[in-house]
């Protein structure tokens, strides 16, 4: 008898673009040990969206958010994660055309834990502070939903961003403990030597990420591409199990020989 697949949570993911020495750079942060998804690995900030990014109570407090429901969830989500776990925050005071000064994020800091505690909501914080959060700066990256044999599933939203020069990404300590800043090629070749551990989709994202030389190449060319579901499957071959993913999603790899179990 076969068990019911879990249902896919709504999630999102920012990868945070500026431009580096020889290319592009994306912020990555180390998952803590005890979180239940992706412990230890190198990833893009985010995660779960919660109840409260998809309150309608938010649409004032958004500018050039999603129509659809969910996909503005994500969008909120991709934000709210972005600033509570790394401290960038694409927002705009309200009345303004540009995204907050460093200064002014600088001020807002102190919010961070309260908010990633639930002890104040997305929206008393944009209310208490005036602004009003920036969607129009993301760019739809990709598409992902984990497999059904797995007992966590995730159906995950990755945006492009590029925050302005002087705002300043830490990680917060708590779900992440450390953090950088890295050329797409590095965290590449620290994969295929160990010194990182980057899982799958995050690792064909990076590839991806790879092909550009400049943070405005690369959302040029999300603006300009419908991202493909990727919602990975396995198949048993001769010589062992392979990790699959649809050709048409752009990816440089579409399957990968899974690691044999060991004998018990």
């Amino acid at each position: 008898m076969s068990e019911t697949a879990a249902t896919p949570k709504p999630a999102a993911t920012i990868l945070l673009l500026r431009p580096g020495n020889k290319s592009l750079e994306v912020f990555m942060v180390v998952r803590h040990h005890q979180i239940d998804f992706a412990s230890g690995a190198l990833v893009f900030p985010g995660g779960k969206a919660g109840p409260q990014d998809f309150e309608d109570s938010l649409i004032p407090h958004l500018q050039g958010a999603a129509d659809d429901r969910d996909m503005r969830a994500a969008q909120v989500s991709a934000i709210r994660e972005a600033f509570e776990e790394c401290g960038i925050l694409l927002a705009r005071e309200v009345g303004s055309d540009d995204i907050i000064s460093a200064k002014r994020l600088q001020s807002l800091q102190e919010q961070r834990e309260p908010m990633n505690k639930g002890v104040v909501t997305l929206l008393e914080f944009l209310q208490n502070e005036q602004l009003v959060l920036a969607c129009d700066e993301l760019t739809h990256f990709a598409h992902w939903i984990t497999p059904p044999m797995m007992p966590k599933r995730f159906d995950t939203h990755f945006y492009l961003a590029i925050p302005p020069a002087d705002h300043i990404a830490v990680h917060d300590g708590y779900e992440s403990v450390d953090s950088v800043w890295i050329d797409p090629a590095d965290a590449i070749s620290g994969a295929q030597s160990g010194t990182y551990t980057i899982i799958f989709p995050t690792l064909r994202n990076i590839e991806k990420l790879a092909t550009w030389s400049t943070p405005e190449s690369a959302v040029e060319a999300a603006q300009n591409t419908t991202p493909v579901p990727v919602l990975p499957w396995t198949e048993k071959r001769d010589d062992g199990q392979y990790l699959c993913i649809p050709v048409e999603a752009g990816y440089a790899v579409s399957e990968e020989k899974m690691p044999e179990r060991p004998a018990k």
